[in-house]
């Protein structure tokens, strides 16, 4: 685990991005700093896990390898250049549609004068030959307009799919950006976003909530023991089981490494650590399994840190109450929950 229990600084985080990019033997490159510096600061517990993975296979880290890294991971080109191909096509389709509107109105607004001419001069002409003309030419221009409208509901049928699977990539794209690829819960983006919902909602509805931060008490241990995959088969269960434990309306995500957050809506810090402690027992009854032979490797413990949210209290301030009182339960002997009073 590459984060120490105490939150490390800039200039720290710095030293050592630098200090490992001279033992890798790598230029100082800025792509290289940001990929050191990321996997220090541990946000991305995938980035971490893939430098680990490839430095204990290789030995050492090439260039290519860092390159690779960066672009999978810290290179955000990938989401954007998807959100502006769907946004281009959404744009093109639209402009597509305006256009076969407004040719179908001024048909429509022809036609319409073609009829009011010919029922002008039918009335007055007494010619039966011109009279049976200018009917087959009224019939010839309703034949037109009625091919005309026939095309223009099939394109907008088209259309219509076309957005409909616009609308899907969209929502993929988004939800791809706002998920954690290993355990399937949403990441730390994701977490910003809500809680700018719940605290608008605590500060203007009086409507309270609790967070909870959660660690997985000594995760290393995983990975040294018994590998990199069973560490990942320690964080998927850990999801899917505080996903499991809550309600439909709390929010579950990976907060980064083996860090878990969840927002608790509507909820009182005693409800919170209740919260907590029913997580962490559940948890606590799972078995890491070795798949082919059936030997129990380990078992799971959580600490975990509760904060109720102060109204007018900022993001970061009920983050670093949760984690002081996370880093309390751990000192205390981990497996426990321990909570962080406010005001």
């Amino acid at each position: 685990m590459v984060k120490s229990k105490i939150k490390q600084s800039a200039e720290e985080l710095s030293t050592l991005a630098l200090k490992r990019i001279g033992q890798e033997k790598l230029e100082p490159f800025p792509r290289n700093y940001e990929l050191f510096y990321a996997y220090f600061e541990a946000l991305d517990a995938n980035l971490v896990h893939a430098i680990d993975l490839k430095a204990e296979k290789n030995k050492k880290l090439t260039q290519d390898d860092c390159d690779a890294i960066h672009q999978k991971f810290l290179n955000k080109s990938d989401h954007e250049e998807a959100l502006k191909e769907a946004g281009s096509k959404v744009f093109d389709t639209v402009k597509d549609i305006t256009k076969k509107v407004k040719d179908a109105k001024n048909s429509m607004s022809e036609y319409g004068g073609s009829l009011t001419k010919i029922s002008k001069n039918i009335g007055s002409e007494k010619n039966a030959t011109k009279i049976q003309d200018m009917v087959a030419q009224m019939m010839t221009e309703t034949q037109k307009i009625l091919e005309r409208n026939a095309d223009l509901e099939h394109e907008l049928d088209r259309s219509t799919q076309v957005m409909n699977i616009l609308q899907k990539d969209l929502e993929n794209v988004r939800k791809e950006a706002l998920t954690d690829s290993l355990t399937n819960v949403s990441n730390r983006k994701a977490l910003d976003d809500a809680f700018e919902r719940y605290i608008e909602e605590s500060n203007t509805r009086n409507k309270p909530f609790s967070f909870l931060m959660i660690d997985i008490d000594n995760f290393k241990d995983f990975n040294d023991n018994f590998g990199h995959q069973v560490g990942d088969q320690v964080l998927r269960l850990v999801a899917q089981t505080l996903k499991e434990g809550i309600r439909g309306a709390d929010f579950v995500c990976r907060y980064g490494g083996e860090e878990f957050a969840i927002i608790l809506p509507d909820t009182l810090l005693n409800a919170g650590v209740a919260v907590g402690n029913n997580l962490r027992k559940t948890v606590a009854m799972k078995d890491i399994v070795n798949k082919s032979t059936g030997k129990v490797l380990a078992q799971i413990t959580l600490s975990v840190g509760v904060a109720e949210h102060d109204k007018g209290e900022s993001m970061e301030n009920i983050i670093r109450r949760a984690d002081e009182a996370l880093y309390a339960a751990k000192n205390n002997g981990r497996n426990q929950v321990a909570s962080s009073y406010g005001r």
